[in-house]
Parts: structure tokens; sequence; C-alpha cells
């Protein structure tokens, strides 16, 4: 079975990311092929500091190495050092509706709580997670 799953840079991880995800990937790893992602692009979505951006996308990479994670038995990788994700995301873009994006129940709740900083990443935000499991 292949695994794809990834975490976003932007806030600390906690016991409850471990217990809830991470611990479940180091034992996937065993008995699947399994691919992790630094998902920086859908942290664009919502207000970031583009200060500790990088940061935390380093941060994380190492949580995801010191819980386990081996890179000789799982890929591991930063979502946007992959251009493909943005290109397959520019032409899902092409053929998908507003109104079906508008609909979408993660964008009816950041939009609500976003509203001074409401982008369009965040009306693309399926369509990018169409593009991780495509690739």
């Amino acid at each position: 079975m292949r695994v794809f799953s990834g975490i976003q840079p932007t806030g600390k991880l906690h016991i409850g990311n471990y217990l809830g995800a991470i611990k479940q990937w180091v034992e996937l790893q065993e008995k699947n092929e399994c691919v992790f992602c630094i998902v920086d692009l859908h942290a664009l979505t919502v207000p970031y500091d583009p200060k500790t951006l990088q940061e935390s996308i380093l941060e994380k990479v190492v949580v995801y190495l010191a819980a386990g994670i081996d890179p000789e038995k799982s890929i591991i990788f930063i979502q946007s050092q992959i251009k493909e994700h943005a290109e397959l995301t520019w032409l899902l873009n092409t053929i998908t509706s507003i109104g079906d994006l508008t609909r979408m129940t993660q964008y009816k709740e950041k939009s609500k709580k976003f509203k001074k900083n409401l982008n369009a990443g965040l009306l693309n935000y399926p369509i990018l997670m169409a593009s991780d499991i495509l690739l």
C-alpha cells in the first residue's frame, strides 16, 4: 500500500501530533511505501509569518527524522521544492468551478476566521490537496 501524509510547517508540534499521526507513520513505513511531506504551500493559504516559515519547515523535517521516519524507507520532501505541485494545481484550476470551491467546508470555515486576510490560495486549497494525491 502507498501512504501519503503531510503536516503544515505552521504552529508547534505537540504530543497530540505525535500520538495521533507521526507515531503511526513510523509504524506504517515498516510495511508500506510511505511519502511524507511538509506541505508549506498549504501554509501560505492563511496568514503566516514569512520570517519564521523557513525555520518552521526545517524544524518539521527534523521532527520527522527524530521521531523515526527513516529516509531509507520513506520519501520525505518539502512541497514547494517539487515544482509539479504548483503546475498541476494551476492546470486543475482551469477545469474546476469556483462554485464547487466555495462550497468546500474548509473554505467556509477559514474564510469566516480570516476575513481580513482572505486570499485565493484558501479557495484553491482543495485543488492543491488533489495535486498532492495525484503526484
